[in-house]
């Protein structure tokens, strides 16, 4: 496994980010938060700082296996304006690559026509985002390659989602009980 890219914007949702960026690193994988702003130290929607590890302009991503996108608004309004970003997750659909999103970022999928066809799930009021896509409503949807999520209410069932994708069900048992989840 290569490394998990978290795309960070002003406006993020904490809980989203920081859930998954934990429980990504509990289980052993190599993250990365990306900023894809100017600056390095992204603010989210309730006024956490976090000190980004890169910036989206000077990454290549030659060894991303995943690429998450935490919800949030304006947050994930920026993620999907984000050129670099946008090239990255069609490269990532092509390959049939991990990508994920939760809350409001499923719009970017959405946007992209990456969720046509799939069972998808968001915030509500973002389904009208979400082109062609069957969305259920439920707290988290994996659909293939892509997993989305509805809001941070799902953000460790989310979590826990994307890693049964890339590391199996044993590392998600191993970590619910490590983190005395039901």
């Amino acid at each position: 496994m290569g490394t998990a890219y978290v795309f960070f914007a002003d406006g993020f949702e904490e809980i989203e980010a920081f859930t998954c960026v934990d429980v990504m690193r509990r289980a052993g994988l190599n993250v990365e938060m990306v900023s894809v702003t100017p600056d390095e130290i992204v603010t989210g929607a309730h006024d956490v700082p976090v000190l980004c590890d890169c910036n989206v302009v000077n990454c290549d991503f030659f060894d991303a296996d995943l690429v998450l996108l935490p919800g949030g608004m304006p947050g994930a309004a920026t993620l999907d304006k984000c050129e670099e970003l946008r090239k990255l997750l069609l490269r990532f659909a092509e390959e049939q690559k991990p990508i994920a999103a939760i809350c409001a970022a499923p719009m970017v999928l959405g946007k992209l026509g990456l969720l046509k066809g799939k069972k998808a799930t968001c915030y509500p009021d973002f389904e009208q985002y979400l082109e062609g896509a069957d969305c259920t409503g439920a707290p988290v949807e994996k659909d293939g390659n892509i997993v989305t999520g509805k809001s941070p209410a799902a953000a460790m069932e989310f979590a826990l989602t994307i890693i049964d994708l890339i590391l199996g069900k044993e590392k998600v048992q191993e970590l619910k009980e490590a983190m005395c989840v039901e």
